[in-house]
């Protein structure tokens, strides 16, 4: 009975782990829908590279500083158990592998590839697993869980990832935009800025619905077992993605952009308390953060001029922030919740997060910018990425020389 209750885990967490392996997908068909025809190859390359260099970073490297786990055993120990510790590295690997790209998205269109992907393994390899490690393993040798428990009551409670994955990713993400500077022409000098709208709707809306359907398998398998998973979950990222769909369309005024963007803004801010809140505090938090995402993505464009091409900073880093402490908020039995959680706790937690996420970002792209070069040269940027990089059109059709 016990090896079916292991094979089963092992299948339940397997399971999740392609729906995640799968929301690449969407991230990949996300930037190829937003960002201008002559940088689409660039995106769908960009995503999968970036998901290989991931694998080898946390493989050698990222796991053992989250964990202490390595993968140095026989092949014969690393299976017992049906392998339920090779493919929890998968599931988590598939977190892992959702910062660089998140960072893809804003800084789309005027990055070099090779030192972003350089940047990919030092982030993967180093910084992500840092804060990750503080945050969901309990025996870390830093001992931040425990202390926090003691001086609040209650641990940083972060159940999918609202803090440890996507406002990592977008404050990371923040340093890389600020460094590497708007896109050419995208702001004038007499103070107009030039419009780049989505070179394709249909993709962009491809790529968030695979987002969103495999955001179930990021939330609810979250549980990592069989026995610990929680309908509740189901619902409350279903209600949180309501939200923020009609929060983005409304806020949005009826842009297809933002009507799209919603359901993220709601499904990365239900993460971290998705396993406490009600289902209509879950909908509150959709809401906020459909309304947060529109709000400062316009701001960030149009008045601090911050060329962040898919609004990853607002969308995973600011949502993220708002559902580390929406935990706290809403997870409150007082407001319906399961209780058990501190709101002081998630906010010095995601506080935690956020600051080393910035330190990592500028250090990693600081280095990278004054070393090799984050940009990408003036003639290859206005060229485009597909020809410049990948020698070849999404649409080879409207070349002339074809």
């Amino acid at each position: 009975m016990e090896n079916l209750k292991t094979g089963i885990d092992a299948l339940f967490i397997l399971l999740g782990a392609i729906m995640i392996l799968a929301m690449h997908a969407g991230f990949a068909f996300l930037e190829l829908g937003t960002v201008r025809e002559k940088n689409q190859v660039n995106a769908l390359v960009k995503i999968l590279v970036d998901f290989s260099v991931s694998t080898i970073a946390y493989f050698f490297i990222g796991y053992t500083i989250a964990y202490g786990t390595d993968f140095w055993s026989s092949a014969e120990v690393l299976s017992e158990k049906s392998g339920f510790e090779l493919v929890k590295f998968f599931f988590l690997l598939t977190f892992a592998a959702a910062i660089p790209a998140i960072i893809s998205g804003g800084i789309a269109e005027r990055s070099k590839f090779n030192p972003q992907l350089l940047a990919t393994f030092l982030l993967v390899g180093l910084v992500y697993p840092l804060f990750e490690g503080i945050a969901w393993n309990p025996e870390h040798r830093l001992g931040f869980q425990p202390w926090l428990k003691a001086l609040t009551g209650e641990e940083f409670h972060d159940f999918a990832g609202s803090v440890v994955v996507h406002a990592m990713g977008g404050w990371i993400a923040l340093p890389a935009i600020l460094l590497l500077g708007a896109r050419m022409g995208r702001y004038r000098k007499d103070g107009r800025m030039s419009a780049h709208p989505p070179s394709s709707v249909p993709f962009l809306a491809l790529g968030a619905w695979i987002l969103t359907v495999g955001w179930f398998g990021f939330n609810v398998m979250s549980a990592q077992t069989i026995d610990k998973m929680s309908g509740l979950v189901a619902m409350n990222s279903l209600m949180a993605m309501v939200g923020g769909t009609l929060s983005g369309w409304y806020f949005g005024k009826n842009d297809a952009g933002f009507s799209y963007n919603g359901p993220l803004a709601g499904l990365v801010a239900v993460c971290a308390g998705s396993d406490l809140m009600h289902p209509m505090g879950a909908l509150f938090v959709g809401l906020v953060a459909g309304a947060l995402f529109v709000i400062v993505f316009t701001l960030e464009q149009n008045r601090w001029k911050i060329d962040d091409v898919l609004g990853v900073w607002p969308l995973h880093g600011l949502c993220g922030v708002w559902g580390g402490i929406a935990a706290g908020i809403f997870g409150q039995k007082a407001l319906g919740g399961m209780g058990g959680v501190s709101l002081t706790a998630q906010l010095i937690g995601t506080g935690l997060g956020v600051a080393i996420a910035l330190v990592g970002g500028f250090a990693v792209y600081g280095l990278l910018k004054i070393t090799i070069g984050l940009r990408m040269d003036p003639e290859d940027e206005y060229a485009g990425a597909d020809l410049s990089i990948h020698h070849v059109s999404a649409t080879p059709e409207t070349e002339s020389s074809w």
